[in-house]
């Protein structure tokens, strides 16, 4: 992690936190179907961290965008441990319903969601406090995509 800090005219002092930013992608074939996840992790330079593609069997595309979310999460966690309390991370996911219900701006009506969200929830409270969630385009989001079409065709 790198911080710096510098003195503006103002005399204020402002600290600079590197982001790290996270490619989400979560896919399912027949909704529900075989459902694949893809994580793309890099700092703000663009320099990779971590890529992570698999199956999760069969699913909804929504159960597997949370799912990748998750994901994200839970290797950030393992990469950074405590540090990531003080650490900027910026989540950008091609999922608007799944950004939607993360950043609290529409209810959740499938019922198999809720533990997901409350799980999402509760990291972001305990774990990552410096914590966006972006909503990207597909374009946007090549990298995850390539990895998630990497688990889904079998590569």
């Amino acid at each position: 992690m790198v911080q710096h800090a510098y003195l503006s005219i103002s005399g204020i002092v402002h600290i600079y936190m590197e982001t790290i930013i996270c490619y989400t992608a979560g896919e399912s074939k027949g909704n529900p179907g075989q459902s694949a996840i893809a994580v793309y992790i890099t700092n703000d330079g663009g320099e990779v961290i971590q890529e992570i593609n698999h199956l999760i069997g069969n699913a909804t595309a929504a159960f597997a965008s949370y799912n990748a979310v998750m994901v994200c999460l839970q290797n950030l966690q393992n990469l950074y441990e405590d540090k990531t309390k003080t650490m900027s991370f910026d989540i950008r996911l091609d999922s608007e319903l799944v950004a939607q219900h993360l950043n609290a701006k529409t209810p959740i009506n499938d019922p198999g969601l809720v533990p997901m969200f409350i799980e999402i929830h509760n990291m972001r409270i305990t774990s990552f406090p410096n914590l966006t969630l972006t909503l990207i385009s597909n374009e946007e989001s090549m990298e995850a995509n390539r990895l998630l079409k990497e688990a889904l065709d079998g590569k």
